[in-house]
C-alpha cells in the first residue's frame, strides 16, 4: 500500500493527465501542434500569428503544455517546440503513434457524462448514436493508427492463406465499419478485391463514403447502412469486425449471421481491445482506458441494444471464444497481438 503523500501525489499526476487533456482538445482544434511542428521553436506571439490567435491565451497554453511534456521549452530563447516524439504524437496524422484521437474521445466521455450517469441510475442503455460527433471522429482516429502500422503490415499476413486470397480477388465485408478507415487501408493494399462496409450510424456511412472517394477507392468499396445483424450478402471469403463486437447488445446473434454470410472456407478476422481473461490480468495503463471507455461508451451501447449481453472493451479471448462457438463457428485461434488488440482468426 503506497503512502498517503504517495497517493496524493498520484492524485496531482492524474489532475494534471486531466486538466490537460482539455487544452490538447484546444490545440488540435486550433491546429497549434501542427503551426509549431517542424519549426525549431516560436514564441508565443509567433505561434500566434501563424494560428490566427490570441497570444496571451496561446502563452498559457504553451506553459501548460510544456509542464506537462507535451512540448519543449527552451529557456534561452524563450521559445517552444516539438520535438520528434512529440510531433508523431500531436501533430502527424500518418503516424502510428498519433494520439489526438483518443484525447478526443476522452471529450465525448465529459459531454456525455450525465446520459450515462442516468443509466447507472435505471439500468438504461445509452445508444452509441446517442453520443457526441467527438466520439465517432475521435474513435475513428485513434483506431486508424493502429490499424495504418499493423492491418496489412502483421493483421492479414497472420491469417492462414487470407492475404494470398485477397491479392487474387476476394469479396469482403466489414461490419461495424464507422468511417470506413479499416475497409479503406484494406482496399488501398489489395486493389483486386471488393469491400462493403456496413454500420448502423447513417452519419458514420456518409463519412465513410467521402473518405472513400477522397481516397480513390471508391471503383471497389461501398458503404451501406446496415446493422450487424441483418447486412445484406452471402459467401463472402472475409468478414472483419474490428473493435465493435463488444459495443453489440447480441453478439451472438451478431457472430450466427456472420457464419451465415461466410463462405465454407471463409475467415472471420475478429480484432477486440487486448485483454487477459481475469481481471487482475487488465489491472494495469491499457485496461484503465479500456475499463474506463466500456464503462462510459461500450456496455451503455450494448445495454441499448437487444439481449445487452454487455461483454464489456474487457472480454478476454476465453469469453469471446465462448461466444463464436454458441454461434456454430469451430475454429478460434489467436492469430497476433498488440499492446491494445487482439487478433483472432474464426473459421466455421
Amino acid at each position: 500500500m503506497p503512502t498517503l503523500d504517495e497517493f496524493l501525489g498520484k492524485l496531482v499526476g492524474d489532475l494534471g493527465a486531466v486538466l490537460s487533456a482539455a487544452l490538447v482538445g484546444i490545440g488540435d482544434e486550433l491546429g497549434l501542434y501542427k503551426a509549431l511542428s517542424g519549426t525549431g521553436g516560436l514564441t508565443p506571439a509567433e505561434l500566434a500569428d501563424r494560428t490566427g490567435t490570441d497570444e496571451r491565451y496561446v502563452r498559457e497554453w504553451l506553459s501548460a503544455q510544456a509542464a506537462a511534456g507535451y512540448v519543449d521549452y527552451d529557456a534561452a530563447t524563450r521559445k517552444f517546440s516539438l520535438n520528434e516524439i512529440q510531433t508523431l504524437a500531436f501533430a502527424d496524422e500518418s503516424s502510428p503513434a498519433h494520439f489526438l484521437g483518443g484525447f478526443q474521445v476522452a471529450r465525448s466521455m465529459f459531454t456525455d457524462a450525465p446520459k450515462v450517469l442516468e443509466a447507472f441510475r435505471t439500468g438504461n442503455g445509452v445508444g452509441w448514436h446517442e453520443h457526441h460527433h467527438d466520439l465517432f471522429q475521435g474513435t475513428e482516429r485513434f483506431f486508424r493508427t493502429g490499424y495504418n502500422a499493423n492491418l496489412t503490415a502483421s493483421w492479414i499476413p497472420a491469417l492462414d492463406g487470407v492475404e494470398a486470397n485477397l491479392r487474387r480477388g476476394a469479396r469482403v465485408a466489414d461490419v461495424g465499419c464507422g468511417h470506413g478507415a479499416s475497409t479503406i487501408i484494406m482496399a488501398r493494399a489489395y486493389p483486386k478485391s471488393t469491400f462493403v462496409g456496413f454500420d448502423f450510424h447513417q452519419p458514420s456511412i456518409v463519412a465513410a463514403r467521402q473518405h472513400a472517394e477522397h481516397a480513390d477507392v471508391s471503383d471497389r468499396v461501398s458503404f451501406e447502412t446496415a446493422s450487424a445483424k441483418d447486412y445484406a450478402g452471402t459467401d463472402y471469403d472475409l468478414v472483419c469486425v474490428f473493435d465493435a463486437l463488444h459495443d453489440m447488445g447480441d453478439p451472438v446473434g451478431v457472430a450466427t449471421h456472420v457464419l451465415e454470410t461466410l463462405k465454407p472456407d471463409g475467415t472471420w478476422l475478429l480484432v477486440e481491445p487486448f485483454a487477459g481473461d481475469r481481471l487482475e490480468d487488465n489491472l494495469n495503463p491499457v485496461g484503465r482506458i479500456f475499463y474506463s471507455a466500456s464503462t462510459m461508451v461500450c456496455t451503455p451501447a450494448s445495454r441499448s441494444q437487444e439481449v445487452g449481453l454487455a461483454l464489456g472493451a474487457q472480454a478476454g479471448p476465453k469469453r469471446l471464444e465462448d461466444v463464436v462457438r454458441q454461434a456454430g463457428f469451430t475454429r478460434f485461434r489467436t492469430a497476433t497481438r498488440t499492446p491494445f488488440n487482439l487478433v483472432l482468426e474464426v473459421r466455421p
